[in-house]
């Protein structure tokens, strides 16, 4: 399976494969990460960088509660708040239970 580098369904497709696991995923993210508009790529690529200047990047595209509650999560993960982390993702997760992404960062260590 090849990783997917256009389309209109890429972040989708980028967001499933990260959740595989597979070793050639986190540097499509970030390639994708660079022009993407959609913030949970942008978030994504952000956790696997550790970068959280990225965030000011996701920040303004982020609309939804959804979206502005991703890049909070991710805010306080890289910035080493875990016990706000710990209450964002739960709030997040009871707001947005199929929300995969939001699953992936709570899984992270």
């Amino acid at each position: 399976m090849s990783t997917p580098a256009t389309g209109p369904e890429l972040s989708d497709d980028l967001l499933r494969l990260l959740l595989s696991g597979r070793p050639d995923v986190p540097n499509a993210v970030a390639r994708a990460a660079s022009t993407s508009s959609d913030p949970s790529v942008i978030v994504a690529a952000a956790l696997l960088s550790r970068d959280s200047m990225m965030l000011s990047t996701a920040r303004p595209l982020a609309r939804t509660t959804r979206d502005r509650q991703l890049v909070a999560l991710a805010a306080a993960r890289i910035g080493g708040q875990q016990d706000l982390f710990d209450v964002l993702v739960r709030e997040h997760l009871l707001m947005f239970p199929d929300d995969l992404l939001a699953s992936w960062i709570a899984g992270r260590s």
